[in-house]
């Protein structure tokens, strides 16, 4: 029997990349950045490799591996689904894949690579009018994280830390306050939530079909 030819190019990890067979229940992330990393980057969608996005500038380092979520979209139904979470109206997505930070007890040098991670909650986060939620996901496997399946299962004060990263880290002193909220911070079927309506986003917006299913409404 023939061998298959193994392919040409390296898959694109945003379009290239199942987000996982069992998805959201457990996903493939895309890992950007590591726990360590003193300069932030993120992909460069066109070509699909990681590009240098800024170095930091201030002292706030991610305390997690954070990267996105494969075939995901920030449009419609996520804006959607957090007007209806928050209250408000006129929010709109980032246009982005999903966000998630995937905690673990390991210290690994450096990003582009794959991981299995597990969806256990995340935080609601409005970047002025744009949707811009974190899943916060942990390693499965991982030896002292990976049992996790809520989010109150993670030590407070590990929270504490992801929360006021996302909320200072694009703030520069020099041009004042940037309005970087956080709604809401949320459990496993919340994030559940978030990830189904991005998988929606991604069919409709990307790929052009209908989501193959309608995404669960929660407050």
């Amino acid at each position: 029997m023939a061998q298959r030819r193994p392919p040409l190019f390296q898959a694109h990890p945003w379009h290239g990349i199942s987000p996982g067979p069992n998805a959201p229940d457990e996903v493939t992330a895309y890992i950007e950045i590591v726990s360590s990393e003193s300069v932030k980057y993120e992909l460069h969608k066109e070509s699909g490799h990681l590009r240098v996005d800024r170095p930091q500038r201030l002292s706030s380092i991610c305390p997690t591996l954070y990267g996105f979520v494969p075939r995901t979209l920030c449009d419609r139904d996520v804006a959607r689904f957090t007007e209806e979470c928050v209250g408000r109206t006129g929010i709109v997505g980032d246009g982005d894949p999903m966000d998630i930070c995937v905690v673990t007890e390991k210290a690994i040098a450096h990003g582009g690579f794959l991981v299995r991670a597990r969806p256990i909650g995340g935080l609601r986060l409005l970047d002025r009018n744009e949707a811009d939620d974190k899943v916060i996901a942990v390693l499965v496997e991982d030896v002292t994280y990976g049992e996790a399946t809520e989010l109150e299962h993670l030590p407070k004060a590990l929270v504490d830390r992801i929360r006021h990263y996302f909320l200072t880290y694009k703030q520069i002193p020099e041009e004042g306050p940037r309005k970087v909220e956080i709604c809401d911070v949320y459990g496993r079927e919340g994030a559940l939530d978030v990830i189904r309506a991005s998988l929606a986003d991604y069919q409709r917006e990307i790929l052009g079909k209908k989501p193959r299913r309608t995404p669960a409404r929660r407050r």
